[in-house]
């Protein structure tokens, strides 16, 4: 009888190796990244090596959302979480993400980036104090991005290095191939401004000697009076491009379309596919 129940725990004991042994396996195996365009890039690296998760889902505001207790469950799964940088979400939530997964490894996607500060050109005024977060915006700075993902591929996983530096050789050239198209697109045109609801293409907008008038106003619906000094300026430079995004309220954008006959054009700058949507809103603006 003893001997049985030595055979029987040394079989529970074997099955609770086993299982974690899948556990940490799955870990080894696993990103996790804040937003979806980071997705599209780490899917591109990682190849078949790892998964890659997003921690916002798409159609939701990465400023605002709250994470799910399963996805704060589902995290200690990953090897590594890769942060887009000063975004709300990161702001509110990295810190305890950290505390609470110390098995997970940390890396800033937005290290070396040139930042710029938030609304800058919001109204025509300049607001201090905080970083504007949407750096994927820019396939200039998205070589930055990448480049720190595939140093950070290279620490977690140095045992597929080759197959690393080749995926890197080909993304980053593949993001070169986007910044011409979007250069040649504006070049045949002659936008100077576009007016969008949220700040979402600044680093768009340096890059391509563009002006971004934004709707919301750190975060808040404009003012009648707010509204009224935009509709002017759009007539005024004859701006014939009004964005909004899907996960915002479009009545003001709808509003000063319709006040100003310009053209409202939804775009997803948090799309997957993010060279095709950069290119798309390259095209929106010189379409005017």
């Amino acid at each position: 009888m003893a001997n049985m129940k030595n055979k029987f725990f040394l079989i529970i004991i074997g099955c609770f190796s086993f299982f974690s042994c899948i556990k940490t396996y799955q870990q080894e195996n696993r990103i996790t990244v804040t937003i979806e365009p980071q997705r599209y890039f780490a899917s591109q690296l990682a190849d078949t090596f790892f998964t890659v998760e997003t921690m916002v889902p798409p159609g939701t505001s990465p400023e605002t959302y709250d994470p799910s207790p399963v996805q704060m469950t589902a995290l200690a799964r990953s090897k590594a979480y890769f942060c887009i940088g000063h975004i709300g979400f990161e702001e509110a939530w990295i810190n305890k993400l950290i505390a609470n997964h110390p098995q997970v490894r940390f890396f800033d996607n937005s290290k070396g980036v040139e930042l710029i500060e938030t609304g800058a050109h919001a109204h025509g005024k300049r607001h201090h104090g905080k970083t504007d977060p949407h750096i994927w915006s820019s396939p200039r700075e998205a070589q930055t991005i990448v480049k720190n993902m595939y140093r950070a591929l290279l620490r977690i996983d140095p045992g597929h290095a080759t197959v690393y530096t080749k995926n890197y050789r080909q993304l980053t050239a593949q993001i070169k191939e986007t910044d011409e198209k979007i250069a040649d697109i504006l070049k045949t045109s002659s936008p100077k401004a576009f007016v969008i609801y949220h700040p979402a293409l600044s680093y768009f907008a340096r890059d391509y000697g563009l002006v971004q008038y934004c709707i919301e106003n750190d975060g808040k619906e404009p003012s009648p009076e707010q509204l009224k000094d935009l509709v002017e300026t759009v007539k005024n430079l004859q701006i014939g491009t009004v964005f909004v995004q899907q996960e915002f309220d479009r009545k003001n954008a709808e509003a000063i379309a319709r006040e100003t006959g310009c053209k409202l054009v939804v775009i997803n700058p948090l799309a997957y596919s993010w060279n095709e949507e950069m290119i798309r809103i390259a095209h929106a603006l010189a379409d005017e």
